[in-house]
């Protein structure tokens, strides 16, 4: 009797825990945080085109610079969360970077993702950065005090 009470307990211990395995193995929660971009509207976002018109088409910006030259920000990402005690990964990362003239006037549309961890522009392939930039030439110079400002 005692060994039947023991089998018992086992067999409902092992069962739970199937159980619970099962229900958390369904946890697979993916997610898009920021921006859902459509396609067809962004390919629409031509240089020329107006502030306004860009604000009717695709809507508003997730961010704007406020350093430099005018440029709004539309931000995406999307994660999974294999388990809901576990922290979501990034699957992807989407920055679309519209820059505008002084006249509001579409200048480019860059469309930036993630690569490596690092966001790159998908047209040239580089990053972007701030600053002047500097020749290899220039740079020796400024090191050994010959020169250019």
């Amino acid at each position: 009797m005692v060994q039947d009470l023991s089998f018992r307990r086992r067999f409902l211990l092992l069962g739970m825990v199937g159980a619970a395995a099962l229900a958390l193995a369904g946890c697979n929660e993916q997610t898009t945080k920021g921006h859902v971009f459509d396609e067809e509207l962004v390919a629409k976002i031509k240089p020329g085109m107006d502030g306004q018109a860009v604000l009717q088409t695709i809507g508003t910006p997730s961010t704007v610079s406020t350093v430099g030259n005018q440029t709004w920000y539309y931000i995406s990402q999307d994660t999974v969360q294999t388990l809901k005690f576990m922290k979501p990964s990034v699957t992807n990362q989407r920055v679309l970077a519209i820059q505008f003239t002084k006249n509001l006037k579409v200048e480019s549309v860059n469309n930036y993702g993630m690569q490596d961890g690092k966001v790159f522009d998908f047209t040239t392939r580089e990053t972007p950065t701030g600053g002047a930039e500097l020749s290899v030439l220039k740079q020796l110079m400024r090191a050994t005090g010959q020169g250019l400002p």
